[in-house]
């Protein structure tokens, strides 16, 4: 692997973790008012899925930042992107006057971060991580 693709590697995971750290803290910082959209959006049991997404945001983005656990992190991620793209993002069930445009393009978004995701999980986080593939060196 050439430096230019660990590099690429090392960049877009740590994009990829800010992308989640940082709306897990923000929702640490505005509990409230994001119980209240998720509310809106029908979304079951939010006081314990709220604690659960900030606990896998900002859990799961410091582990692609490192690199530790990432394809587990990377996939979780992706599976927790699917489902909040369904229930948040669902333009196909706007009320009459929704913003229709906005929300296909937050789902379309999540679709392209999500498949960022699964090629991490599929791919790994690279050699420029905290858990990375030991030489073998035999005794």
């Amino acid at each position: 692997m050439n430096l230019l693709e660990k590099l690429s590697l090392l960049i877009g995971r740590l994009l990829l973790g800010m992308y989640f750290i940082l709306p897990g803290v923000q929702k640490i910082m505005q509990f409230d008012t994001m119980s209240q959209y998720m509310a809106k959006h029908s979304v079951p049991m939010i006081n314990v899925l709220l604690v659960i997404t900030i606990a896998l945001q900002i859990s799961g983005g410091i582990a692609l930042i490192v690199g530790y656990r990432g394809k587990l992190a990377a996939f979780i991620l992706a599976g927790l992107t699917f489902v909040i793209s369904i229930y948040m993002h669902n333009f196909w069930n706007l009320p009459e006057g929704g913003n229709v445009a906005h929300e296909t393009q937050n789902f379309v978004k999540n679709m392209a971060i999500m498949a960022g995701l699964l090629i991490v999980a599929a791919r790994g986080t690279g050699p420029m991580s905290i858990q990375r593939k030991k030489p073998y060196v035999p005794y």
